[in-house]
């Protein structure tokens, strides 16, 4: 610990992200990336933009992006948010519209961020436990709140809530806000988007990082009722006016162009996640319902820390959380046919 650290950078609890290891040729199954690329369209976008771009700075408000994902979502571009990617998107909320007397309500197994930007941003919040089969109960929610927000598909379980379940959330919770964390939900689900018109306190949160394999490039967006977006743009403008660069800008936009490739791209990750779970089911796994692009699973017979360690040494790298409730399970990204191929040979091996 620095001597020159405030008391709320001692304090603090970071998030740690999938390991990103270089070098080593290794099936890398640890950090939902998409296994197939943008679509073509991306790169050509990258490759027409020029020095007089670069040297200027961008559309500060990405008009021509926040219409374009905006009529995509049938809205208006002043219910788009955008940031670098859900994460800073997600951040902005916290600040903006989730920190409240009441506190934040989430699922107790959730994306670990949530309550490392309570901590950062003083949000009280509380919990509110799984099932024992992992699925959120939504009438737990149903108490005083300051807000909720809900992965969904939840990560890191995959399991998704219908929108009738969402529709009771936002009836619950009239008064605050209810954000829906889509970043998996073109993996199988249906999106909240469609009921932004009837409820003014819902806010809903989308990736290009999954789905459309722009990970690398950082593009977030929240959609909402307009009073919301406002609120998010006051907290960015106040630290960040410029929050997507030029190429960033692009090539969102080359790839809301093409939801041809969107939708082959997320339909082989579909067709491969059905063939894994059969097989790992015959293997002795329990896999829980996914509808995103990666299986949370475990098995009787083998303990979960010793499986990880047994398929890095094998060089394939999946992700293990050594927490409460979730420490006998791995979750496994989908990756290509040939990459799980290779997992499912192995684990054959070690189960």
């Amino acid at each position: 610990m620095s001597r020159f650290w405030s008391d709320l950078a001692s304090s603090l609890t970071p998030y740690v992200p999938g390991e990103q290891p270089r070098g080593a040729r290794l099936i890398k199954l640890n950090t939902n990336e998409n296994p197939y690329g943008p679509a073509p369209g991306v790169l050509a976008a990258l490759a027409e933009i020029n020095g007089d771009q670069l040297r200027r700075y961008p559309d500060p408000e990405s008009s021509e992006l926040r219409s374009a994902w905006a009529s995509r979502e049938g809205l208006q571009a002043d219910q788009v948010f955008l940031g670098n990617g859900s994460d800073e998107v997600l951040a902005h909320t916290f600040q903006a519209l989730l920190k409240q007397d009441q506190p934040l309500l989430f699922p107790d197994i959730s994306y670990s961020f949530y309550p490392v930007w309570c901590e950062l941003y003083g949000l009280p919040y509380a919990t509110v436990a799984l099932r024992d089969d992992f699925s959120v109960v939504v009438e737990d929610y149903d108490r005083p709140a300051g807000g909720v927000i809900i992965p969904n598909p939840n990560a890191p379980t995959g399991m998704i809530l219908p929108l009738s379940d969402i529709s009771s959330l936002l009836a619950m919770h009239t008064d605050s806000v209810v954000v829906v964390d889509e970043a998996y939900i073109d993996f199988g689900g249906e999106s909240a988007t469609g009921l932004i018109q009837q409820h003014d306190n819902l806010l809903v949160v989308q990736t290009a990082s999954k789905s459309r394999s722009l990970a690398g490039m950082r593009v977030g967006a929240a959609f909402g009722h307009r009073d919301l977006i406002e609120g998010l743009s006051r907290v960015k403008d106040s630290f960040n006016s410029y929050p997507l660069d030029v190429v960033a800008q692009q090539t969102m936009l080359a790839s809301l162009r093409d939801e041809e490739w969107l939708q082959h791209c997320t339909g082989r990750v579909i067709e491969t996640r059905t063939r894994v779970v059969a097989e790992l089911k015959e293997m002795g796994f329990e896999v829980l319902p996914s509808a995103a692009n990666f299986l949370f699973v475990r098995h009787a017979r083998q303990a979960a820390g010793e499986l990880f360690a047994a398929l890095r040494e094998r060089q394939i790298i999946v992700r293990y959380f050594n927490k409460p409730r979730v420490d006998e399970f791995l979750r496994i990204s989908i990756g290509t046919d040939n990459d799980m191929d290779e997992l499912l040979a192995v684990l054959k091996t070690l189960i």
